[in-house]
């Protein structure tokens, strides 16, 4: 009996997602509640998990296709055995001619392609376009690499990462015939071009920032601050820390306390627009930008304000592996008050960081580097970060923003002022 599979209720507002990957092909066998496709949504990533037990049987939308809450995706055999693909029936007959195909003497045979490579161990290895195209830009056996993403699945962090140690190279066709074909003159540089369909959740990025640039009244104040006091902090009770709440104190809990007490000060910072009303919000809810395999995604920091420099950092890092793992759900990213992004930990300098409607500001931090300054008449080499903080003008008047900022770094420089809430 075949039972189908739908797309499932994605979330409030959410009517449609992308087929994102076929986890599973037909005739592969499926256990029950085991992922066997991942849509996109306009946010995050969801596994659809087979409803029963048995074997992948046809599937009715392909990947890449737009399907609507209810909408049927395919179906999953039910038994072990039954309604198994023509495919997989027909593999086990073809079995027997390709074992006597393969004892037959192929002196032409040359080194397995990297298509089939890539599937190996029965196809229990599969690529996603993205990762398969890193792989073959750094000549990388894929079987080498170890994957971090959903049931081991390789990510493109996995690729670059194992690029960078040097490790995981695909060995050289070892055939007599490889050698001349090596030294074969160049034909001229490449001029390949690829086309790949925008992901839902890019698609959705490029619309709101566009959007937030249409409509809000976009201005970037900066400023910088002296990193002394936090570094010496960290590095005083970080073994401490560690021990005490099982997770590393960072650098983004200080800063998201200092937001949260700049906010209460500033409260128009964290207010928004909704038609001709100014809504003020009374909470924090910060949302913080992490890294995940399909690109920067802001869980929300519920009340933020309420919590200890140790629960921010332990919320921040079940983001971080949650997004790693695309385990990410609606409800991580739903709402926000007001953003931090670090485009310091890839190394930026300084930028002009875009709010995300309908909130009025976000903060960027940038990385930290040595630099001479001034101090009391004498000039001395201290850690420096940028700051910027990208604000509505429609709603936040220069003098908020800046006294807003300027909060943010008297907090950073004097940690003191986050514990008597000065």
């Amino acid at each position: 009996m075949a039972t189908e599979v739908k797309v499932p209720t994605l979330g409030e507002s959410v009517t449609e997602a992308t087929v994102g990957q076929w986890l599973k092909k037909p005739g592969e066998a499926v256990k029950a509640d085991e992922p066997i496709v991942s849509l996109e949504t306009d946010k995050v990533a969801v596994d659809v998990p087979a409803p029963a037990a048995g074997t992948m049987g046809d599937i009715v939308a392909k990947e890449g296709e737009t399907v609507q809450v209810g909408a049927l995706l395919g179906y999953v055999n039910e038994g072990a055995s039954a309604g198994a693909s023509p495919a997989a029936a027909a593999a086990p007959a073809a079995a027997p001619a390709a074992k006597a195909e393969a004892a037959a003497p192929a002196p032409a045979a040359a080194a397995p392609a990297p298509a089939a490579e890539e599937e190996g161990e029965g196809g229990s290895l599969t690529l996603s376009p993205a990762v398969r195209r890193l792989v073959l830009e750094h000549g990388l056996d894929p079987s080498k690499i170890k994957g971090t993403g959903k049931d081991g699945r390789l990510t493109k962090d996995d690729v670059v990462a194992a690029a960078a140690a040097g490790t995981a190279k695909a060995a050289a066709a070892s055939t007599p015939a490889a050698a001349p074909a090596a030294a074969a003159p160049s034909a001229g540089p490449s001029r390949a071009q690829e086309r790949v369909k925008m992901t839902r959740l890019r698609q959705t990025v490029a619309k709101r920032l566009k959007e937030a640039q249409s409509t809000a009244a976009l201005l970037t104040t900066f400023n910088d601050v002296d990193m002394t006091a936090v570094i010496e902090a960290r590095a005083k009770y970080k073994d401490l820390f560690e021990k005490k709440h099982g997770v590393r104190l960072g650098f983004m809990g200080f800063f998201t306390k200092a937001v949260c007490m700049a906010l209460k000060d500033i409260p128009g910072v964290n207010a928004q627009i909704e038609g001709d009303e100014i809504v003020y919000n009374d909470f924090a809810d910060i949302s913080v930008a992490v890294s995940a395999p399909t690109g920067l995604v802001v869980p929300v920091i519920r009340n933020a304000e309420s919590l200890s420099v140790a629960q921010i950092e332990k919320t921040i890092g079940d983001f971080g592996r949650k997004a790693k793992e695309g385990k990410l759900t609606m409800e991580d990213m739903k709402g926000g008050t007001f953003t931090i992004s670090n485009g310091g930990v890839f190394g930026s300098l300084m930028s002009t960081p875009i709010i995300n409607p309908p909130q009025s500001a976000v903060l960027g931090l940038h990385r930290i580097e040595d630099r001479p300054v001034v101090r009391d008449g004498q000039v001395v080499v201290r850690p420096m970060m940028y700051l910027a903080l990208s604000y509505d003008h429609r709603l936040i008047d220069g003098r908020e923003a800046v006294t807003f900022l300027v909060a943010v770094k008297n907090a950073i420089e004097d940690p003191t002022r986050l514990l008597i809430d000065l």
